[in-house]
């Protein structure tokens, strides 16, 4: 490869190295392709290691680049849409929907969510733990919360535990009628146990999904969608509605 020199501009040096190196991604390289070292990209360049690594470190930030432990940097795939504002409703696990099911545990919600279900505080609800996979890495996780009430068949000799008690969760949940759903998104930072899922640090900024589905003038269930920030961007449906909330709690749905 040659060795491309930078011009004198008024932008950070490293920014104006994340616009040259953002190109050459889009014309030279694929989507899991390993960078060449900082020592060679450096050179052709024609910058300092420590102004490449920054280029490098904000790219990553954007979901344009992938550090990976005994690999090295990769392409990142393409960012996963999460439409907010489409104009179809249907029950979580449709044939169509992107998610797997996980696992199931019965316990009692945290209380905000036993608020939104109309539960007792102590009430033990099922919790379906989802997650959402794209080109081989975790996007996102999901913990879908049904009252025992919503799904009044379910027996455990049906499926005892794990990722088929999920799926028979979701299966009763999808012989009610629904008659409606509403989403609010928020900005957040990953907790310890969603970090794990999705090979992110604690803290690392999440975009959080809460989506209520009703019937028959109820909250049948709850699902609250962790999705990493850095591999994901919104996309709002036919409608395009946007409400933006001031306040306590500030969301856009």
């Amino acid at each position: 490869m040659g060795t491309t020199q930078l011009e004198s501009v008024p932008e950070p040096k490293y920014w104006h190295l994340r616009t040259v190196l953002t190109e050459a991604l889009d014309s030279e390289f694929t989507v899991g392709e390993i960078l060449p070292n900082e020592r060679d990209l450096a050179a052709r360049f024609g910058v300092a290691r420590a102004t490449l690594r920054q280029a490098l470190e904000q790219l990553e930030l954007e979901g344009r680049l992938q550090r990976r432990r005994g690999v090295g940097t990769t392409v990142a795939p393409p960012r996963v849409g999460v439409d907010v504002g489409a104009e179809r409703q249907a029950w979580p696990g449709v044939s169509e929907d992107a998610w797997q099911p996980v696992d199931c545990a019965v316990a009692a919600p945290p209380q905000a969510v036993a608020d939104a279900l109309g539960t007792d505080r102590d009430e033990a609800v099922h919790i379906v733990r989802r997650s959402r996979v794209s080109h081989g890495q975790p996007v996102a996780a999901e913990l879908l919360y049904v009252p025992r009430s919503s799904v009044p068949d379910l027996t455990a000799i049906d499926a005892p535990s794990g990722a088929a008690r999920a799926r028979a969760v979701l299966r009763e949940l999808q012989r009610l009628e629904l008659e409606g759903q509403d989403r609010a998104v928020e900005l957040g930072s990953a907790r310890a146990d969603d970090a794990r899922e999705l090979d992110r640090l604690p803290g690392a900024p999440v975009l959080v999904v809460t989506t209520r589905f009703y019937t028959r003038g109820r909250t049948a269930a709850l699902s609250q969608a962790t999705y990493r920030a850095d591999t994901c961007r919104l996309t709002f449906g036919a409608s395009g509605n946007v409400e933006i909330h001031h306040g306590p709690e500030r969301q856009a749905s």
